[in-house]
């Protein structure tokens, strides 16, 4: 029977930060927890970051994920709140590979394929999927289910990527 291995999704943002843990199992995936980590916005932009980092922190010494994933930024047409998405993005592999879990990142859209099957699902669409792979999931916010679709799709991507290394690391032993 293959080991369960515990996978962090990441939906970063300056404002709120969704994150989703997952248990994995072969081809079985569980729902573990999820929630969003919210910065003041009456606060400096240090500051804000300050409490992202000390929210995932937390996140990982409860929940000890054995890898994670984050979503890549969209860059839309305002260069300021991408800048923002982008340092929110930095501390969320920071604090993960600072922690020395492995972190993989993935495209929106590739996020949305592997869970929805189309590269341009909705927040709707994203959030059902979720709940339906994922039985008793109620994701508390877009944030948070989002998070739980990164880990999916990390599951169905990344975790065979994972197998593969230590099959390699095992046969150059």
């Amino acid at each position: 029977m293959p080991a369960s291995l515990r996978f962090l999704g990441i939906d970063p943002g300056l404002t709120a930060t969704g994150w989703g843990v997952i248990g994995v199992e072969g081809s079985k995936l569980s729902h573990i927890a999820n929630g969003t980590i919210s910065s003041n916005a009456k606060r400096s932009l240090a500051e804000r970051l300050v409490e992202i980092e000390a929210g995932l922190v937390q996140i990982l010494e409860t929940y000890a994920p054995d890898a994670a994933a984050v979503e890549q930024a969209f860059v839309a047409r305002d260069a300021a709140a991408a800048l923002k998405l982008g340092q929110a993005r930095a501390i969320a592999l920071l604090v993960t590979a600072r922690a020395g879990i492995a972190v993989a990142e993935y495209a929106p859209n590739h996020v949305k394929k592997s869970v929805v099957g189309a590269g341009h699902a909705d927040k709707n669409q994203i959030r059902l999927m979720v709940e339906m792979l994922l039985p008793g999931a109620k994701p508390g916010s877009e944030h948070a289910a989002d998070a739980l679709a990164i880990a999916i799709a990390h599951a169905h991507s990344g975790a065979s990527n994972m197998r593969i290394a230590a099959a390699l690391a095992g046969a150059a032993r």
